[in-house]
């Protein structure tokens, strides 16, 4: 079993590999399997990813769609805090819109006090869903833009956790518990997501470490990036930028075998933005799907930025793309139909850099 990373953000590079690599688990649900069935999988792949070296595990929030059973981060990360014992456990992440930023604390505040030290908070300013389900999940909707409250919620849910609200603010006396007024002496580490220039700027002049979303915004990672580090202020948190680049990377004995477990993932994904989601369909009927000219258009984008093939293959791919961003780590996401091919595909790309087994 590998040694826990003390340090809440910076990672240790396992093995062969040039950076730190990590898993972002969106619990996907295939057509003929169920829900139970996709988080039973995740306590698979976060086991393997403790023995094997991954630095981090998160989970991402998602609503409303049929092949994506991770709507409560929170929840899931409870369970598989009890099922490992050293690997660092996030959210990938809480789309803070949908959430009052004292549930959030409140919640993370717990998953601290169940496993202190191993905890990420990593946040995003999408709902994560569609503007009905968005609209049903918080109700009082904004009067102003995310783009225009974010910041404040952000640097709201920081003071929560810290339990440090300044003498006459109206939450003085409000306390996320659990939390410091318990004793409570770790805090989850706090981190921005993004797929645009927003939140990238706002992670660099907080001093947060910052995720992007490459795996559907790889035309924005290097000018994201490029304003994370520029914007970038020291803090009490980080002297320098820290960044992940999260990817869709999936490995499999054939390369053909990749291809066609990449191409349920796209096809999922062409679906949901038709306003058509679906539970993730089986590589046979992806293989034999027949696309559309503005759905080969999309195909085609998706599969660009996508890394599959043998183990040798994705790691060829991942290297080039952390050679390419100068990423601090990165994510990998893999929104297959068959988990037990998504298991093996991890097993897989660790074999290929020489993490333990």
């Amino acid at each position: 079993m590998t040694e826990q990373n003390n340090d809440p953000v910076r990672g240790t590079a396992v093995g062969a590999a040039p950076v730190p690599l990590s898993v972002l688990d969106l619990a996907a649900v295939g057509d003929g399997y169920t829900a139970r069935e996709a988080l039973q999988t995740s306590v698979r792949v976060a086991r393997l990813a403790q023995r094997r070296g991954f630095q981090r595990y998160w989970v991402a929030e998602h609503h409303s769609i049929p092949g994506i059973s991770s709507s409560s981060p929170a929840v899931i990360l409870s369970h598989l805090a009890a099922h490992t014992e050293t690997l660092r456990l996030g959210s990938g992440g809480v789309m803070l819109p949908n959430h009052a930023p004292l549930a959030v604390a409140e919640q993370f505040g717990t998953l601290e006090a169940l496993a202190p030290g191993r905890v990420d908070l990593g946040l995003g300013r999408a709902p994560g869903t569609d503007g009905a389900t968005a609209g049903a999940l918080r109700r009082a909707a904004s009067p102003h833009g995310a783009g225009d409250t974010f910041p404040a919620e952000v640097q709201e849910l920081i003071r929560f956790l810290n339990d440090d609200f300044p003498d006459g603010h109206p939450y003085r006396g409000v306390h996320a518990v659990p939390g410091p007024v318990q004793g409570l002496v770790s805090r989850p580490a706090v981190w921005l997501l993004g797929s645009s220039g927003f939140s990238a700027q706002l992670a660099g002049e907080l001093g947060l470490p910052f995720a992007f979303a490459h795996h559907f915004a790889a035309q924005n990672t290097l000018p994201a990036l490029d304003l994370y580090r520029s914007s970038f202020r020291p803090s009490a948190v980080l002297a320098e930028p820290y960044a992940v680049v999260g990817v869709f990377a999936f490995a499999a004995d054939t390369t053909e075998q990749a291809r066609l477990q990449a191409l349920t993932g796209a096809l999922v994904t062409i679906r949901l933005r038709s306003g058509r989601p679906t539970l993730v369909p089986t590589a046979e009927e992806a293989a034999a799907h027949t696309f559309s000219a503005q759905e080969s258009a999309i195909l085609g984008g998706w599969l660009d930025n996508a890394l599959y093939g043998t183990g040798e293959e994705v790691r060829a791919g991942l290297d080039e793309l952390q050679k390419r961003t100068g990423a601090d780590e990165l994510m990998l996401a893999m929104n297959s139909h068959d988990p037990d091919l998504r298991v093996r595909s991890y097993d897989l790309i660790a074999d290929a850099y020489g993490m333990p087994s």
